[in-house]
């Protein structure tokens, strides 16, 4: 069946819209979903212990945010927010700028006690700048002290703490968002899952701020994938695919580790080691190759994320889940709760 992006709307009371992370990262709660007979238990995130199987391999993104909101401001005094999407090399960024006007090529910005300096060098067709930084010592460290977290436009509180919107096994430093399915473990419930027989293995993709923006398009066809990084070592694959081999299953926690294994694996479900940029985009009707459960938090209407959680569960079930989540007053998006899709 052919679906349009309006087949992918829910109501979402806005009050249901997570603003600030749970003071215990597993005391979310969890809705356990049946795909074969679409029974739905509710649970706390702890309970995900029960769900899980020796011999299982938990997939995680080990991507880490960079605090990427940079609030300068320009020679002349106005202020001036720059959101760094793309490394492009040679001090080089792809940019977000606001407000744009003001960003034009030649004009500078300066950040902190002028430590950073940014120049505009080009303004490119989808209104983003590349921006070319000045700085002496290393970068990172310097946004460690001058940026904040790029939190999602629907999060209007400020965060307290920057490390509650990374989670704890987070290590490759390049994602303008969390992969946010993973915030609700703690390493002592890592541990656990762990001495039970569960293996846990290891892949990178880099989230784009793409990842929020609902699909404009009314034919789904016509959707442009933003670009993301993704890497699978030789070590991780090899894992991920013994699971199979012993017949177990492989639990990917959040849809950035789904994007990642199904852009790796062959048609027999087969994950191979390698890095790139993907752009894949998985709706109903796209076969899922290395996937067989999934944990993830709960979705914009319209999004690219909601169309690849119904590639798996069926877009009805989907929908019926999200319905049976709002009637009970779960907390949804990047703060908000999660479900298991088994």
């Amino acid at each position: 069946m052919e679906y349009k992006t309006k087949d992918f709307w829910y109501d979402l009371p806005e009050e249901l819209i997570a603003q600030t992370p749970m003071k215990q990262r597993d005391s979310s709660r969890l809705l356990v979903l049946n795909r074969e007979n679409g029974a739905v238990e509710h649970k706390h995130f702890y309970d995900i212990l029960d769900h899980l199987h020796s011999g299982d391999c938990l997939v995680m993104n080990d991507s880490r945010v960079l605090p990427a909101r940079l609030l300068g401001h320009r020679p002349t005094g106005g202020a001036v927010e720059v959101l760094l999407l793309r490394d492009l090399g040679d001090k080089k960024w792809e940019c977000l700028c606001k407000p744009g006007r003001k960003m034009q090529v030649g004009n500078t910005v300066i950040f902190g006690n002028g430590e950073l300096t940014g120049t505009v060098t080009e303004v490119l067709d989808d209104g983003n700048r590349i921006v070319a930084f000045d700085y002496e010592g290393i970068f990172l460290e310097i946004l460690e002290q001058l940026g904040k977290m790029p939190l999602p436009p629907y999060i209007k509180e400020e965060l307290q703490d920057q490390e509650r919107y990374q989670t704890v096994y987070s290590r490759e430093v390049g994602s303008a968002a969390a992969p946010t399915a993973g915030l609700h473990f703690t390493n002592e419930l890592l541990e656990k899952i762990r001495q039970k027989g569960v293996k846990t293995a290891f892949v990178t993709l880099h989230v784009g701020l793409g990842t929020f923006r609902p699909v404009k398009e009314e034919d789904l066809s016509n959707h442009h994938m933003h670009s993301e990084y993704y890497e699978v070592t030789p070590e991780q694959a090899e894992k991920i695919n013994a699971a199979r081999e012993r017949g177990c299953r492989v639990v990917c926690v959040g849809t950035t580790s789904v994007r990642t294994l199904e852009t790796v694996a062959t048609d027999d479900g087969v994950v191979h080691p390698g890095s790139g940029f993907t752009q894949i985009f998985i709706t109903p009707g796209v076969k899922i190759k290395a996937v067989d459960t999934l944990i993830t938090n709960f979705h914009l209407p319209q999004s690219t994320l909601l169309m690849l959680i119904s590639a798996l569960m069926g877009r009805e079930n989907a929908l019926a889940a999200y319905e049976v989540a709002v009637k009970e007053r779960y907390r949804f998006f990047s703060f908000g709760d999660a479900m298991f899709i088994s």
